[in-house]
């Protein structure tokens, strides 16, 4: 799965790592307790403060930088890794998936998927609603727009916005 390779989601070793993670997403969120997303993410930033609720798939996947926010709302489906940088800021409901379905019928129905992984690069800003898909690098020092799907990479310093989000100026 981390090695972007087909996999089936409902796998049981799979599906007990999720079990696990959910439960801790769900103490998390039922009592706003920062400590408690140790135990998700294996290790916790300096100044890493994420507002319930929150949501994601496995939690270990997930790489964050220092003095990052994440507003209400967030979910993170991370099947593949998902890096997070320094001095990065989320707004409400954003959203970053890793896994990737097959797009005939067909195989979709076999209940197998693969996963890409997401970089967001250090001193970023993701405004509300920001959907980002498998697979997408986001250079450092970016602005990504408030409802923004970002389909395809965004150079650093750059601001960009819209649904594909494409880069609407240079910050440099």
């Amino acid at each position: 799965m981390i090695d972007s390779e087909v996999y089936q989601p409902w796998e049981a070793e799979l599906q007990t790592m999720r079990d696990h993670a959910h439960a801790l997403v769900r103490e998390f969120n039922s009592t706003c307790n920062q400590s408690v997303l140790k135990d998700l993410f294996g290790a916790i930033p300096e100044n890493l403060y994420i507002e319930a609720p929150f949501y994601c798939d496995y939690g270990r996947n997930i790489e964050f930088g220092k003095n990052v926010y994440m507003n209400f709302n967030c979910t993170i489906l991370d099947c593949a890794k998902v890096k997070i940088g320094d001095n990065t800021f989320f707004g409400p409901n954003v959203q970053i998936y890793t896994p990737c379905h097959p797009l005939d019928a067909k195989t979709r129905n076999e209940a197998v998927e693969w996963a890409e992984p997401v970089t967001i690069g250090a001193n970023c800003w993701l405004g509300g609603g920001v959907v980002v898909l498998p697979g997408v690098t986001i250079g450092d020092n970016c602005v990504i727009g408030a409802g923004s799907v970002v389909a395809k990479d965004i150079p650093a310093n750059s601001v960009a916005v819209g649904n594909p989000c494409r880069v609407i100026k240079n910050l440099e």
